[in-house]
């Protein structure tokens, strides 16, 4: 018989930066390949970093709403 434990504690975490992170990073890849132009098929990379970054802001306004309550 399994002897039971009880939950352990949530772990801290900054959950704005790591999202801040995750949306320089879709804007790192934007100015990248602003600068360097992909393909005319590949043009969909370009949007899917600016839907990256407004996902992150997104993300960013989320999580602060829910950190204040």
């Amino acid at each position: 018989m399994k002897q039971w434990h009880p939950d352990p504690e949530p772990i801290k975490t900054n959950d704005t930066a790591a999202v801040a992170i995750g949306t320089a990073v879709w804007a790192v890849a934007l100015v990248a390949l602003l600068i360097f132009r992909p393909a005319p098929e590949n043009t969909w990379w370009i949007w899917t970093c600016v839907t990256g970054i407004g996902f992150g802001l997104f993300g960013m306004w989320f999580v602060r709403r829910r950190s204040r309550n």
